[in-house]
């Protein structure tokens, strides 16, 4: 496994010591922690002070992007969407989050389990009751309680929660999976944006894009557990007589942030990968036992229904701004709140997607990101959106009031309408909890992930950095509370998703760059293969050439780590340090690199030659200690493992081993790659100057792809 910091790496060498990068130590960005830390906090004690002039000076920020940026935000999540399908349809969709050689680190089901989980917190059972009554007793257009007010409400809930918001998310999950696992970068926000601003992400730049995610970030789960804190506490009244109020929720909170510290603590795979899985079973549980005791046919009539109005009416409904007409607080409370809550979810659940996909394509981690939790998240609300509808059509004006007006418990209202009240309601409020738990462990995680320097993209954050961030999200959400409430908390998402908005622009740009990099690379391969053939056949019959017995014994060798130890030494060193010198002389740069990798402590080596102010060649071989199969001879199979040296460039692991090679062929594989690279320069400068973009010069830092 590669990593960011190892020495000689081409990775921000200015970033991280020697001393770090053989510890594997994790160190804190001090901007970036520091900085939204104490903004955080400022903004929190301040609302815990001042309520009431916390909630007129986002009362008034809210009005005024509201009638700015309305209608940008519609734009912006349409523009998104389309790219990410885009990409997913095109050449680009075949490569993968990770080396070409990597397999998917979780299984479909349990992927799937985690990123249904971290994207979707508590708000589902609140807004799968409260979103289709509302939108049906008043909606933004149109006469209320009328059949075609009855079709519109579960569809809008559905547009909502549908695969506008998931298109964020796998926008951002994308493209720092692909520079995390590909290039080594570190998984951070700022480094989607090399392609475009270059060495300048290790910089105060990349901090400042780092900080307003996590902002962006604390202000979205925020809401989430503002949401699920007024929803559990009325159901522990429903179930135990807990009064409701301000008390009563500080003690959830404190409760709540307590689970998710011990999860985040236990890591991804204990913690979240269990709770996850558990959530999605327990969820579905009470989604088909509402089903089934209430009217399914009649539900299912609706849910197939409900499908195609989406399907066709979705269209129009992504860039209906009301222009005419426009409901101003239907849609700061519905449309905008939701673009804004994506966007403001999208650094953390992007983040955390990319970190538990790796090994995916970008079509395979597309369509799932798209299809997988929309599919479950839309049957819940199908479900119970129709459900809470049939009880309002049928006269249950009561039911349909209190879901408007009180949404907190409109769900648990639903509830007791059908029999067995009592488990429906617990469980309920278990999975709620599970799913309160699930949004603030991942973000503690993802939080403390962004803020610190990591030595390896797979490496979490200290445990008492997700401590503080898991305390300080639910101190924000407190001081919301105080403030407004759960309107507070949804105000202050508008405000705080608007920035982060511009930066995902930037985000497209650079892995689209990438990409088109990564492509033209691949044809300059295609186009010098028959030179590089040619020159291995010129080589055939002279003196201290390769025989075709050393070939045959290369391929039957599995050699340990002292054959490693040699190979370095008596090889792959004097190999690199002849090419570097010869084109020293020629009036290049060229160095050898060297460094340890850290999962097994094994030299690699390599090759790096500047090109031009900011081109460069990459070429390095990486020792790789792997299981021995079962088909090697019985004097070498009692070794449980043997080690092959692969080739990575810039754009990665090439996936052949050159253990054996002989100097002369090592030399000539690294010219043969260093050619590549040179024919991929020219076609991309012929690219560019077709393209009628002169003022784009090759050395500019959209011009090139990051270091390996």
């Amino acid at each position: 496994m590669s990593t960011a910091g190892d020495k000689g790496s081409g990775t921000a060498p200015e970033e991280t010591t020697p001393q770090d990068e053989e510890a594997g130590q994790v160190r804190l960005k001090p901007v970036v922690f520091f900085g939204a830390a104490l903004l955080v906090l400022a903004i929190s004690v301040w609302a815990i002070i001042t309520p009431d002039g916390a909630e007129d000076v986002i009362g008034v920020a809210v009005g005024r992007i509201s009638r700015w940026f309305g209608w940008y935000y519609f734009v912006a999540a349409t523009l998104y969407l389309l790219f990410v399908v885009f990409i997913a349809l095109s050449k680009y969709g075949t490569v993968k989050l990770g080396p070409k050689h990597s397999k998917p680190d979780y299984g479909v089901f349990t992927w799937g389990a985690m990123l249904f989980a971290a994207g979707i917190g508590i708000d589902l059972m609140f807004f799968s009751v409260s979103g289709p009554v509302s939108h049906y007793l008043a909606p933004p257009q149109g006469d209320p309680e009328t059949l075609e007010a009855a079709r519109q409400a579960v569809v809008w809930t559905l547009f909502h929660y549908g695969i506008t918001g998931w298109g964020m998310y796998a926008l951002m999950g994308m493209a720092l999976g692909y520079f995390s696992f590909r290039y080594r970068l570190p998984l951070a926000i700022r480094s989607a944006l090399y392609p475009i601003i270059g060495r300048r992400i290790h910089g105060r730049i990349g901090d400042t894009v780092d900080l307003a995610a996590i902002i962006g970030t604390v202000f979205g789960i925020g809401v989430t557990l503002g949401i699920g804190v007024v929803q559990l506490n009325y159901g522990l009244k429903v179930l135990f007589d807990v009064p409701e109020g301000l008390a009563a929720q500080i003690g959830l909170i404190v409760v709540a942030v307590a689970m998710a510290t011990f999860s985040a603590a236990s890591g991804v795979d204990k913690g979240i990968r269990r709770l996850s899985q558990l959530n999605i079973l327990l969820a579905a549980l009470l989604m088909f036992y509402i089903l089934v005791v209430g009217e399914p046919f009649r539900v299912l009539n609706a849910v197939v229904q409900n499908v195609g109005d989406y399907v066709s009416r979705f269209p129009s409904m992504t860039l209906n701004t009301f222009a005419y007409d426009q409901p101003t607080e239907w849609l700061d409370a519905w449309t905008l709140f939701f673009w804004a809550w994506w966007i403001a979810w999208a650094p953390f659940v992007g983040l955390f997607l990319a970190r538990i996909s790796r090994g995916r394509t970008l079509r395979e981690f597309i369509a799932a990101t798209l299809v997988i939790p929309f599919l479950f998240t839309g049957l819940f609300l199908a479900i119970f959106g129709n459900s809470a509808l049939f009880l309002v059509r049928d006269g249950n004006k009561e039911f349909g009031e209190t879901a408007l007006n009180v949404p907190e418990q409109g769900f648990y209202s639903l509830l007791e309408q059908y029999p067995g009240f009592l488990f429906s309601a617990g469980l309920a409020t278990f999975v709620g909890l599970l799913l309160y738990v699930t949004s603030a462990d991942s973000g503690a995680l993802v939080m403390g992930n962004l803020s610190a320097e990591l030595p390896t993209p797979v490496t979490d954050a200290p445990t008492w950095l997700r401590i503080f961030w898991a305390v300080a999200t639910g101190l924000l959400t407190l001081a919301m509370l105080i403030v407004g409430g759960v309107q507070a908390l949804t105000n202050a998402t508008i405000i705080m998703g608007l920035p982060f908005s511009f930066v995902m622009f930037l985000i497209m740009a650079g892995l689209f760059l990438a990409l088109r990099t990564e492509r033209m690379k691949a044809e300059a391969r295609i186009t010098t293969l028959p030179g590089s053939l040619s020159g291995r056949i010129a080589h055939h019959g002279l003196p201290g050439a390769p025989t075709w017995q050393h070939r045959l014994a290369r391929s039957m060798a599995f050699p340990g780590r002292r054959a490693a130890a040699r190979f370095v030494d008596q090889v792959c060193r004097p190999a690199f340090q002849e090419v570097a010198g010869e084109l020293r002389e020629a009036g290049s740069d060229a160095e050898v690199l060297e460094g340890t990798v850290e999962e097994n402590g094994l030299t690699h080596v390599g090759l790096r030659v500047p090109i031009g102010t900011s081109d460069e060649f990459l070429y390095e071989v990486w020792p790789v200690e792997m299981p021995t199969p079962g088909f090697a001879t019985r004097s070498i199979s009692r070794h449980d493992s043997y080690v092959r040296f692969e080739v990575r460039l810039a754009e990665g692991n090439q996936d052949y081993d050159v253990m054996g090679y002989t100097r002369d062929q090592l030399i000539a594989d690294s010219l043969d790659q260093y050619e590549r690279h040179l024919e991929y320069l020219r076609v991309r400068d012929e690219a560019t100057s077709r393209s009628s973009l002169p003022h784009h010069r090759p050395d500019e830092p959209g011009a090139h792809l990051p270091e390996a």
